[in-house]
């Protein structure tokens, strides 16, 4: 194929997937329609079944874009490399602090798909699963290397400073993702629902704030 027909290839996926997201921000997942994004983009419906199939084929492309923007490793990496074993409270408060900043820089429409996108695992599981299963490993959530390379960071900071957790590195490493997900809506609603009992109650930097204390504490230490 020329290369100006690839460039152009792209260009109009990429089109049909920036739609898409503007759509998912608007609405939930499960309710997105082919017809939704059709719409959005202007073309014919022709038009965008030259170049994906069906819709779960969009959403898994629009998945692979949001993760490839969105990613932290080299952040948490850098993190990890400056990290000093004895000084492993300070590791901790800094990769919560790099996920609050990461999750303001994201900004809201993009958490909302993230959100979406859980309703959708949940209302949906074989479809959500399904989806998932076309993503390569490098496509996938940057949760997910964040939360083996966390892990690893916890067994060899409780076995060099001989810590005694009150949790196993598993059950702390759910905690920080279930945590992670409640921070995420509680911002979401925050910025989305403005009244006065909720109106910048949730503040990502406070919430983790609070994370980094209860993981040191669940580890041995002192927050």
């Amino acid at each position: 194929m020329p290369k100006v027909s690839e460039e152009y290839y792209e260009k109009k996926r990429k089109e049909i997937i920036d739609a898409a997201y503007r759509v998912c921000v608007r609405k939930p997942i499960t309710s997105v329609e082919m017809k939704d994004i059709i719409a959005e983009t202007g073309f014919s419906h022709g038009v965008i079944y030259r170049y994906y199939k069906d819709l779960d084929e969009v959403l898994k492309d629009l998945v692979i874009t949001i993760n490839a923007n969105n990613k932290i490793d080299e952040k948490l990496d850098a993190i990890l490399k400056k990290a000093k074993p004895e000084q492993w409270e300070k590791t901790i408060r800094a990769i919560c602090r790099m996920l609050a900043d990461q999750m303001k820089e994201v900004g809201t429409d993009l958490l909302k798909v993230s959100i979406y996108s859980d309703m959708m695992a949940m209302a949906d599981p074989e479809r959500a699963m399904n989806i998932a299963q076309r993503l390569g490993k490098d496509e996938q959530s940057p949760l997910l290397y964040a939360t083996e390379a966390t892990g690893r960071f916890l067994t060899e900071i409780i076995k060099k400073n001989m810590l005694k957790p009150v949790s196993s590195v598993d059950e702390i490493l759910q905690f920080m993702i279930v945590t992670y997900h409640g921070v995420q809506t509680g911002y979401v609603l925050t910025e989305c629902f403005k009244v006065p009992h909720v109106e910048g109650k949730y503040k990502p930097e406070d919430m983790f704030d609070q994370l980094a204390k209860s993981v040191i504490l669940m580890l041995g230490g002192k927050a």
